[in-house]
């Protein structure tokens, strides 16, 4: 006997099949297809989702030059039936109401992949239809018959029963089917006869049934959907294979999917396939606001489906966020995809059951796809270190602010179990921290996708925005105290300290160069040039500002006390200037942070104050004004505050940034001249970036003239 698995003979198809015993599309339609080299099926009902249901063997059965043809019966709803009684064309009628329902599939995120496939066999003609109905003594009636035949060339599978070629028919209602295979003695005869009455079906020899051609109407709809889908590409290889992935904006079916009212940009899709092509590992450095998170998103609902498709496989998807507040975020953006995920920080009471209940269930089968959202310091810690090593399963790690995790005691965290892996990040490189770096490269892998601001502005994922650097002095005693800490910070780089230790704040020289920052942050000059430039827009709504953290230095030197910066500026604007204005700090609760949040979009808070939180990955595309009064000159930072408020918003096409830029007092003394001149050289070149892709270049370069021309610093 011919036991190739290529044949029907081989393909090891029982006697019948039924819902409560069986998988109908696993263990009959899959292996039968396979095997086949033509498939008729006559139904009372047809839909191109039970195409997806199929999967990789329909493509196949295509590619070897298998034909499908199909008879069905469209469904008729009363105002057909009612044009058919009052003289319409019986023939016009059925088309439309066939019409109508592969129309409706074109819309159905259920059926959309479906209809994908159906495409390509139309393209390829290796799919033929027809419409049937019944015709007796002037009344018209539905063809209700279920029948099919798999031909492999030599044998014949013939099967009849309950099940419609719909998905639902196949996975989801309980259905019956009994098979008769030509090669056994016992099922011959009914094979044969089956066989038979489908010819006889297709070529309109049935009495009472009446059978017209329907192939031609249907690629007018495909062809339409084809339009309107464009840009989709294959999904049915797996990410290994190399070929182009689909990243569509309508999705497959499954509990992890994009969802229907997303738009899925082209650059976020040439991301996601870039990944693809690297075997589902790399980092994405992505501008501030472009979306990384629907871009990462997308990625891992493409690589469940394929992993569905191809292998059944359950997967386990670990986003791993700096902040509390940023696990929420995305938890969101999760539940939006169809999956609730465990969010797990805090106390481990909290989420440790939940997350090893779902990690149980996707090894055992009942889930196909899980997400946990946690933060950095409960991931690098024993319990959620525990939870990834007892599990085995297909696994894929999204590492948000990815250069967070390049720190020395979470980077020796990151799970090798992770098959697949993403990194996010504005700005992936670690500040003055190459071993850390490299790090994060080895581990997520290349650069797969970079877009800059420059690049987000061309392609308007970011607005437009102006640049208006304020030029502020520091007072004598600042000048003295900045240029004794510069001399301490010289002597330690003489004596052998290593400039990338300035990223560690606990060692000597960090904690030099975070002092001499805060002298510039927290400059006394930059509240009265601050109070200037926002009583300019004293009416205007939806104004950032970014304070120095902690306290000036001088008051640390001499003991005093005294506010802090944040406590200054929001006296300035709530009780001088009268406007409404909140706070968001590392102090500010999290459920206080939303309320916050959502007023300002409404303009009920004019401003809003901030020192660090709103750095990385808080939403307020409202944002129009951002004055920036404590900028490092870690590129990281001022990056990430400039994108925050370029991100689109309805009614926003431009934004404003103030940057307020220290310099020397201009009758400084002429002994620290090489001192100050470091410290603008800085300065300047934070300026320059911001100047280079702002509508107002010019005029900002011209603002810094008088300051160059005295420190010859045109070279900077």
């Amino acid at each position: 006997m011919d036991t190739s698995p290529r044949t029907l003979r081989g393909a090891n198809i029982g006697y019948d099949y039924r819902s409560d015993r069986n998988d109908m599309a696993e263990e009959f339609y899959r292996p039968a297809l396979a095997a086949s080299t033509s498939y008729d099926r006559a139904i009372g009902y047809f839909a191109s989702s039970v195409l997806a249901s199929l999967g990789q063997e329909v493509n196949e059965f295509a590619e070897r030059g298998g034909m499908m043809r199909v008879v069905a019966s469209p469904y008729l709803d009363a105002k057909d039936i009612e044009e058919i009684e009052t003289g319409y064309e019986l023939r016009v009628v059925l088309q439309r109401a066939a019409l109508r329902d592969l129309e409706a599939a074109a819309v159905d995120p259920r059926a959309s992949r479906g209809l994908g496939k159906l495409a390509r066999l139309v393209a390829m003609n290796r799919i033929d239809f027809k419409l049937a109905y019944v015709e007796h003594r002037g009344r018209v009636g539905m063809y209700h018959e279920k029948i099919g035949i798999f031909r492999d060339g030599r044998d014949i599978v013939a099967f009849k029963g309950s099940a419609n070629e719909t998905r639902s028919g196949l996975v989801g209602n309980f259905e019956a089917n009994e098979v008769y295979r030509s090669w056994d003695p016992r099922d011959a005869h009914r094979a044969a006869r089956i066989s038979e009455d489908f010819e006889n079906l297709w070529n309109d020899r049935t009495p009472v049934l009446r059978v017209v051609p329907f192939t031609e109407a249907v690629k007018k709809v495909i062809e339409r959907a084809a339009v309107e889908t464009a840009g989709r590409f294959d999904l049915d290889t797996l990410p290994s294979s190399g070929a182009p992935i689909e990243v569509a904006d309508r999705t497959f079916e499954g509990k992890f999917a994009i969802p229907r009212n997303l738009k899925v940009r082209d650059y976020q899709k040439e991301a996601v396939q870039n990944w693809f092509r690297n075997q589902g590992r790399g980092v994405l450095r992505m501008a501030t606001g472009t979306g990384k998170t629907i871009t990462a998103l997308a990625a891992v609902a493409q690589l469940h489906g394929v992993l569905q498709k191809q292998k059944d496989a359950a997967l386990l998807i670990v986003v791993v966020a700096p902040y509390q507040h940023l696990v929420d975020q995305w938890a969101k953006d999760v539940e939006r995809f169809g999956t609730a995920p465990v969010c797990a920080y805090e106390s481990t009471d909290r989420w440790s059951s939940r997350a090893y209940a779902l990690t149980q269930a996707l090894m055992l089968g009942p889930e196909n796809i899980g997400v946990i959202v946690t933060t950095n310091a409960t991931f690098g810690g024993e319990p959620f270190q525990a939870l990834l090593e007892s599990y085995r399963g297909q696994f894929c790690l999204v590492g948000d602010e990815m250069h967070n995790l390049g720190a020395r005691n979470s980077r020796t965290r990151l799970p090798e179990s992770a098959q697949y892996r993403i990194g996010l990040s504005a700005t992936p490189d670690r500040w003055f921290d190459e071993e850390g770096s490299e790090a994060l490269a080895d581990y997520f892998g290349e650069i797969v996708f970079d877009m800059g601001i420059g690049d987000a502005i061309k392609r308007e994922a970011l607005c437009r925005y102006t640049y208006k650097p304020v030029l502020v002095e520091l007072d004598d005693e600042e000048a003295e105290l900045y240029a004794e800490v510069s001399q301490k910070v010289a002597r330690a780089i003489a004596s052998g300290s290593k400039l990338k230790e300035s990223s560690d704040r606990d060692s000597p020289l960090g904690r030099l160069l975070k002092k001499r920052a805060d002298i510039l942050g927290h400059a006394h000059g930059k509240l009265a040039a601050l109070r200037e430039e926002i009583e300019l827009r004293k009416n205007l709504s939806h104004q950032l500002i970014y304070c120095a953290e902690g306290r000036h230095p001088l008051l640390n030197e001499t003991g005093l006390d005294g506010p802090r910066q944040i406590d200054q500026v929001m006296d300035l604007i709530g009780n001088q200037l009268h406007m409404t204005a909140a706070r968001y700090t590392s102090e500010t609760k999290r459920p206080d942070r939303q309320g916050i949040l959502r007023r300002f979009d409404k303009k009920e808070v004019q401003a809003i104050t901030s020192m660090r939180c709103l750095d990385e990955g808080v939403d307020v595309p409202a944002a129009r004004t951002a004055y920036l009064l404590a900028s490092s000159s870690n590129p990281r930072q001022f990056i990430q505050r400039r994108g925050r408020v370029l991100r689109n918003a309805p009614g926003k096409s431009l934004a404003d940034i103030i940057d307020f830029v220290v310099v020397p007092p201009a009758d400084g003394d002429a002994l620290q001249f090489e001192t100050e001149r470091k410290l603008l050289r800085r300065e300047i070149a934070r300026v320059e970036e911001f100047a280079g892709l702002s509508e107002n270049e010019t005029d900002t370069l011209e603002t810094l003239r008088p300051v160059r021309e005295r420190y010859s610093l045109f070279d900077a």
